[in-house]
């Protein structure tokens, strides 16, 4: 079935190309209707992964800490996992930033530029430390459940799980109820997946049907650079994962081919993370670890997003022929670091947060405009950028606390969607 579902993506997105180049070439008249028709598909399936995100984030995230035990272990895998986080996000906007000097993207760009004081009607002043902390805490945890806000999710669960923790007989009834609806939610799963090839499909298609291939050729040698930039970010993170967890990384690989799949042609990494869940557990990291460190990945641990701030900043930058010395290089990466940590939630997060350190720095934030029209485009490769990362943290963080199973021999809490019976719904996360 596995093999079958990535068949399906593949074909998914190639008919995706063919039928939105079809569209944009012989119906220029209607290709923004037929974009928006076909788009609603996409949206559609966008909006059931919305659906089971909160629940199945809360009742795995509660179910894994409710059974780690000691509080003190519970702060051990905070504290390697952030140190894991900062050191790459650190490499990732190290590295755009080397790629965009060497490469030299905007030096002779050929375009007309933005003229200096046009808008970008971006909300630059989204970020600031105090607007952050304030995001942390959820006012309701409903409400954080309805606006889909994953760090306050994940704030609320931890105290949620570290109490019952506190109670162990009064919440065993509690806990098993968390551990079937951490169950069920995977069986949901499992069944709003079936239909990603549709949604692939329609994603590739609106997107290709609007904007046509031609415009990747407008700036080609800015996407060519950033792709380029990926694929060595994506080589950096295979070396890093073979080094340390072994030869047994190349098993990971293929099981997270599929949400790379549909993070890239959805532009989203919200989209595959059921699918990454689940190849995570299957991969043999306990889902006690993979239900904590996950969630915070989709707001700490952004690689390909990181990578992008500092490409896109200079390359900004080069166009307008504005000198930057390496010290001002080095503080517009440092302003980036805390930035970028700040806007969870906020959306198109990456453009705003390069629009926001723009400003910081004397640099036209119109020279966003160029690059926002194919913003989908640079949007695949981060989003699968960051399933790639947050995976290797994952599973670097389980072997680190000793709890990556033996290849092929999972636990008992490393159920996944595939594996379920409907009525036979095995207890979380025991241990």
């Amino acid at each position: 079935m596995t093999n079958r579902f990535t068949q399906y993506i593949l074909i998914a997105m190639a008919l995706g190309i063919v039928m939105g180049s079809l569209v944009f070439n012989y119906l220029p008249d209607s290709r923004v209707e037929i974009a928006a028709d076909v788009n609603l598909i996409a949206m559609l399936f966008l909006r059931l992964i919305k659906m089971i995100i909160a629940p199945l984030v809360f009742a795995t995230l509660v179910g894994g800490i409710a059974h780690m035990g000691s509080g003190s272990k519970l702060g051990r895998i905070f504290a390697k996992t952030m140190g894991w986080f900062v050191s790459a996000s650190f490499i990732s906007l190290l590295l755009g930033l080397v790629m965009v000097n060497l490469l030299q993207p905007g030096a002779n760009f050929p375009g007309t530029l933005p003229a200096a004081g046009q808008s970008t009607g971006l909300p630059v002043s989204a970020f600031s430390i105090e607007k952050f902390l304030t995001h942390l805490i959820p006012t309701s945890i409903a409400d954080a459940m309805a606006q889909n806000e994953i760090l306050q999710i994940v704030i609320f669960a931890v105290f949620f799980a570290v109490a019952m923790g506190a109670m162990p007989e009064r919440s065993k009834p509690m806990l098993q109820l968390i551990d079937d609806l951490g169950h069920i939610m995977l069986k949901v799963t499992g069944y709003v997946m079936l239909f990603a090839p549709l949604a692939v499909w329609a994603a590739i298609m609106a997107t290709v049907s609007k904007n046509g291939l031609g415009v990747l050729w407008k700036l080609i040698v800015f996407m060519g650079g950033f792709y380029l930039s990926l694929a060595i970010l994506w080589g950096i993170l295979v070396v890093v994962g073979f080094i340390v967890i072994g030869p047994r990384y190349s098993h990971l690989l293929r099981l997270i081919r599929e949400p790379l799949m549909i993070a890239f042609s959805t532009a989203s990494s919200e989209a595959a993370y059921p699918k990454t869940l689940e190849g995570l557990n299957r991969f043999g990291a306990s889902s006690r670890i993979s239900s904590f460190v996950l969630p915070l990945g989709y707001s700490f641990n952004l690689d390909g997003t990181m990578m992008y701030c500092t490409f896109a900043s200079i390359f900004i930058a080069q166009t307008y022929h504005i000198e930057m010395s390496l010290g001002t290089q080095l503080a517009m990466l440092a302003t980036l670091m805390i930035t970028s940590k700040g806007v969870a939630g906020v959306p198109r997060a990456s453009l705003v947060v390069i629009a926001s350190t723009l400003s910081q720095f004397n640099i036209p934030e119109a020279g966003l405009l160029m690059i926002m029209g194919i913003d989908t485009f640079l949007d695949m490769g981060r989003s699968a950028t960051n399933v790639i990362g947050n995976s290797l943290a994952t599973a670097v963080v389980a072997k680190w606390e000793g709890e990556l199973a033996p290849e092929h021999e999972l636990g008992p809490d490393d159920v996944v969607p595939g594996d379920m019976i409907p009525g036979e719904i095995p207890a979380l996360g025991h241990g």
